[in-house]
């Protein structure tokens, strides 16, 4: 009996297409991107591009010049750097990467290294607070991505380490903060030593009048991307405020760090506020960090890193490094003290509610501050509700000043002597007599005359014979000598 042949036919609901397969980095399909950044896309685990990022990689692929202004947290560093990649690898010369402050430009360092260092990519960091030696060897390695903040790019063109006739490729990353930190004369003097044929790509979260003089300048019809309204917050945040006394901002935050247990993000006005409010949340025995100007890069790191890893919970900031925050997960940021510049308040809560999660932030404002909460209503055009205060705890007892140091963590007073336990603290300790000094041998009295004698006075210790003779000038002066013939 002839065996029967049975034809593998798959069933209908196994049948699987090619196209219905869907690739992790679906989302950046159409946007002209080259497929081994596909691929490194695909293993970061990104799935569709944010706005910002969908509408800029295209343009900055087609090498015309880009204005994008768009919220802190969108992906701005994607949105150029896929764009730079891309062509670096098509044209010759180097990328240059300008940013405001060192925690940002590691930050996006880490973020190109992770999307192009499968396919060799080489960057230089040139940032301030750190030592020139590793800087000048990573630039003799040819990089083909520069990313400095302008005093330290500056400081490597005066000293002629750096030459930037061959950048090709221009971004300036945070530009509005830039200009705010005063970095205005240093770009402009960037700008004119960078050949005029190039690609520049401006990155902002606000539109100042500075960036238009900025574009009419050094820029070959822009095209302007505008993702958001400047001034416009993100969605998932919920922004509240108190009115609370001076003196009660410290324990109104302590009743707030009961309340949510996640990570807090706390911003202060000043360097000083930041290290004195940081000794207050450590008295409340919650894990505090301060970041600010005066620590150096090392401490500012480990606090961003400790931040991130759970170490600290607390992290207490100053606006300089409000853009240098770029953690996902932050539960709460609390404005202690309100911004001197109404637009920073955006900046600030922007650093929660990041990736598309929901976050919460909540200001601090006296009584006599309403002028400062209208204008920013104003700007975010919304307005804050109001929060009745809880209640307080009492006062803490007021901690002791700290002696400032511009050393990092060496104490500011000098060590105290070592006592020897030999030496009986009465007795008296032994003192060195100094050169050319007689024994401390108690002094002889000048005897007395008696009364009606004549004696002539006579040193304690030389006979009279050897007493030298004095002239006589009858209170006049000599003669001063003047040099003079």
């Amino acid at each position: 009996m002839p065996q029967k042949l049975h034809r593998l036919i798959p069933r209908q609901d196994d049948k699987v297409s090619e196209t219905t397969k869907k690739s992790p980095a679906a989302g950046f399909s159409g946007l002209g991107i080259a497929p081994n950044l596909m691929d490194a896309i695909a293993r970061l685990k990104f799935s569709e591009p944010t706005p910002i990022q969908k509408r800029s990689i295209p343009i900055g692929i087609e090498g015309k010049d880009v204005i994008a202004i768009a919220q802190t947290g969108t992906g701005k560093t994607l949105a150029f750097g896929v764009p730079m990649i891309q062509r670096l690898a098509q044209i010759k010369g180097r990328g240059l990467i300008i940013l405001p402050t060192r925690e940002l430009a590691i930050q996006v360092d880490e973020a190109l290294q992770s999307v192009g260092r499968h396919l060799g990519l080489r960057t230089a960091v040139l940032i301030g607070g750190t030592p020139l030696g590793p800087q000048r060897y990573a630039l003799e390695k040819k990089p083909r991505v520069i990313i400095a903040t302008p005093g330290r790019l500056i400081d490597f063109v005066e000293q002629r380490l750096i030459n930037l006739s061959d950048i090709e490729i221009l971004v300036l990353d945070e530009a509005d903060r830039m200009l705010d930190m005063g970095f205005a004369p240093q770009i402009n003097k960037i700008l004119s030593l960078l050949p005029k044929s190039r690609q520049t790509m401006l990155f902002s979260a606000t539109m100042p009048k500075e960036i238009v003089v900025i574009a009419q300048r050094h820029m070959e019809l822009p095209v302007q991307v505008e993702i958001a309204r400047p001034g416009t917050a993100a969605d998932k945040v919920t922004q509240e405020v108190f009115f609370v006394d001076r003196g009660a901002k410290s324990r109104l935050l302590e009743v707030l760090l009961q309340q949510y247990p996640g990570p807090v993000l706390t911003f202060t006005r000043t360097k000083h506020a930041a290290k004195n409010l940081t000794r207050q949340v450590k008295a409340m025995g919650h894990n505090a960090a301060e970041i600010h100007s005066n620590r150096s890069l090392g401490q500012r790191r480990d606090a961003l890193e400790g931040f991130k890893s759970g170490k600290y919970r607390v992290l207490i900031a100053t606006d300089i490094a409000a853009r240098g925050i770029d953690v996902s997960g932050i539960e709460l940021v609390i404005n202690y003290d309100l911004p001197s510049n109404s637009e920073d308040y955006v900046h600030r809560i922007g650093r929660t509610a990041r990736a598309g999660l929901a976050g919460r932030a909540i200001s601090f404002a006296t009584f006599d501050q309403r002028g400062e909460v209208r204008r920013i209503e104003q700007l975010i055009r919304t307005a804050l509700p109001v929060l009745q205060l809880p209640q307080l705890p009492p006062e803490r007892p007021r901690l002791r000043p700290e002696p400032s140091s511009d050393y990092g963590d060496r104490p500011a007073y000098p060590r105290p002597r070592r006592q020897d336990s030999s030496r009986s603290s009465e007795q008296p300790r032994y003192q060195r007599p100094r050169r050319n000094e007689p024994s401390r041998s108690p002094r002889p009295r000048r005897p007395e005359a008696p009364q009606g004698s004549e004696q002539t006075h006579q040193h304690p210790q030389r006979p009279a014979a050897q007493q030298p003779e004095r002239e006589r000038t009858f209170g006049r002066k000599a003669p001063r000598r003047t040099g003079r013939r």
